[in-house]
């Protein structure tokens, strides 16, 4: 069971043999996989579209070359440099991961949660 940012607790069982935080981030990214990510997903609310997975895609990528999570503004011109400016937008990246897109796409992408996320 996962606490959200709202104090509400959902019920989606993550797998016992993963190590997480207390805010629900993979402890060890080499547990990552696309069914953890569908969990992590679905602790949040998400169902996970095609327009989800390109993203978590394009934020691993960042990770692979920065050896960081993006934080906002990174994420949203990785985007645009990317995908091209129409989803390269912060409207886009929120209409697929509410609230906080980098801190949301991080988590579900098994990375860190970005520095300065909160």
């Amino acid at each position: 069971m996962l606490s959200t940012a709202t104090g509400l607790v959902l019920t989606v069982a993550m797998p016992a043999e993963i190590a997480y935080d207390k805010l629900g981030f993979l402890k060890n990214l080499e547990d990552w996989s696309p069914e953890v990510a569908r969990q992590i997903a679905a602790n949040e609310g998400l169902a996970l579209s095609d327009q989800h997975w390109e993203i978590i895609s394009l934020i691993r990528d960042y990770y692979r070359e920065y050896d960081s999570s993006p934080a906002m503004r990174p994420l949203v011109n990785y985007t645009k440099l990317r995908l091209g400016a129409e989803k390269g937008k912060s409207i886009y990246l929120l209409s697929l991961f509410p609230a906080s897109p980098a801190r949301l796409c991080s988590k579900i992408a098994g990375l860190p949660k970005p520095d300065n996320c909160l």
